[in-house]
C-alpha cells in the first residue's frame, strides 16, 4: 500500500491565516499512525506569485518525507522556480515526473502566464508521452495538473478549466496503467471520472468554492469558515482509493463535547 497527501490551493499571501492553515495540515500529516509516503500538492502555491510568498511556502511545507508541488493559476513559474525548486528563472512550463515505491506520479503543468483558465503546452505534451514511456511497464501511474479537465457543475470554476481536454483524455484512456488523475482549483473536494478512471479534485488548505447550488455571484462565492481540508489516496496494486479529511484548527478531540 501506498499513502499520498493532497494538498490543493493554499493561497499564500503573507498572512498568517493561511500559512497557520497549512502548517495544522502538516502537523496532522507527521502525526499520524502510518505516515504519507508522499505529499502533492496541485496547484495555487501562492496567492499572486510573489517570490516572499514562495519562501513563506518553502518553510510551511518542509517536511522529513517527499513533498512534490505543481504550479497553477495564481502561480508566478519563474519565481516558482527560484524559490521552490532552487533552479534558474525560467517561464517553460513545469512538468515532473516522481516514483514512490512501485508508483509512478506525472505532474502537468497546465497553467497559462497571466490567465486564469488551463492548456497543456504541445511541449508538454511531448514531454508527458516522454514520461509515460519511461515509467515502469507495471506499475500504477498518477497524473497530476492544476485544472479539472471537465465541467464540476462550478459556476467559477468551469469556464476557468482546462482547454482541450479530450486530447488529454485520450492519452489518459489510452494507458491502463494510470489509475487516476488529481486535480486542484475547484477549491472542494470532488470525485468523479474522466476518460474511464478516478478523477479526484483535492479541498483547498484556504478556503471551499461552491456549487451551482450554492453559489450567488458576486456575493457567496467563496467561503473562508471551514477548516482546512485534504485529501488521502491509498493506492493498493492498481486501485485508487480517497478519504477527505478536514483538519480542525482546534485539534483533536478523543471525546464528544459535553
Amino acid at each position: 500500500m501506498i499513502l499520498a497527501a493532497q494538498l490543493s490551493d493554499t493561497h499564500f499571501d503573507l498572512s498568517a491565516r493561511n500559512t497557520e492553515r497549512v502548517e495544522a495540515v502538516m502537523g496532522y500529516l507527521a502525526d499520524l499512525p502510518r505516515r504519507p509516503d508522499v505529499i502533492l500538492v496541485t496547484g495555487d502555491i501562492t496567492d499572486s506569485g510573489r517570490p516572499e510568498q514562495y519562501v513563506e511556502a518553502r518553510a510551511a511545507l518542509a517536511a522529513d518525507l517527499p513533498v512534490y508541488l505543481l504550479p497553477g493559476n495564481h502561480d508566478d513559474r519563474a519565481a516558482f522556480r527560484t524559490e521552490l525548486l532552487g533552479e534558474p528563472a525560467s517561464t517553460a512550463p513545469i512538468n515532473s515526473v516522481h516514483r514512490v515505491g512501485t508508483l509512478t506520479v506525472i505532474m502537468l503543468d497546465s497553467s497559462i502566464p497571466g490567465e486564469p483558465s488551463g492548456r497543456l503546452s504541445e511541449e508538454t505534451y511531448a514531454w508527458f508521452r516522454s514520461a509515460l514511456a519511461g515509467a515502469a511497464p507495471e506499475g500504477p501511474i498518477l497524473v497530476a495538473l492544476h485544472h479539472p479537465p471537465k465541467p464540476l457543475f462550478s459556476p467559477v470554476v468551469d469556464v476557468i478549466a482546462l482547454a482541450d481536454p479530450g486530447r488529454l483524455a485520450a492519452v489518459i484512456a489510452g494507458d491502463p496503467r494510470i489509475i487516476g488523475v488529481l486535480t486542484g482549483h475547484a477549491h472542494s473536494p470532488i470525485a468523479t471520472t474522466f476518460a474511464g478512471k478516478p478523477l479526484i479534485t483535492g479541498p483547498s488548505t484556504a478556503s471551499v468554492l461552491g456549487g451551482t447550488w450554492e453559489v450567488t455571484p458576486p456575493h457567496r462565492v467563496m467561503d473562508y469558515a471551514p477548516d482546512p481540508a485534504i485529501a488521502l489516496h491509498v493506492i493498493d496494486s492498481h486501485t485508487l482509493t480517497t478519504h477527505f479529511r478536514t483538519v480542525p484548527m482546534g485539534g483533536w478531540l478523543a471525546e464528544p463535547p459535553s
